[in-house]
């Protein structure tokens, strides 16, 4: 059975950073485009990032420049690692499976000062 692990969040204060992992398995990892997500408060999930699995990586605009998205294939592991974090970005982040649409948990990440 899948199995989407995050990991990673917590609260930092504006300008900050953290990296958010997603540990992955019972599918074949290395094949898919995985991708993050994030929900605040009140406002539907949207679409952060995405990682093929050759490589290729997509932002959403609202984080291009800030957000870095990667793979391990070896370790079965996605990671995002964010840069000068602001206040909007708080939300519960969620990494997905794009091929078999499978969900992780979820990891909250609270920007405040």
């Amino acid at each position: 059975q899948e199995q989407l692990v995050e990991s990673g969040g917590g609260l930092v204060q504006p300008g900050g950073s953290l990296r958010l992992s997603c540990a992955a398995s019972g599918s074949i990892f290395s094949i898919y485009t995985m991708g993050w997500y994030r929900q605040a408060p009140g406002k539907q999930r949207e679409f952060v990032a995405h990682i093929t699995g050759g490589g290729s990586t997509n932002y959403a605009d609202s984080v291009k420049g800030r957000f870095t998205i990667s793979r391990d294939n070896a370790k079965n592991t996605m990671y995002l690692q964010m840069n000068s974090l602001k206040p909007e970005d708080t939300a519960v982040y969620y990494c997905r499976n794009s091929y078999t649409d499978y969900w992780g948990q979820g990891t909250q990440v609270t920007v405040s000062s």
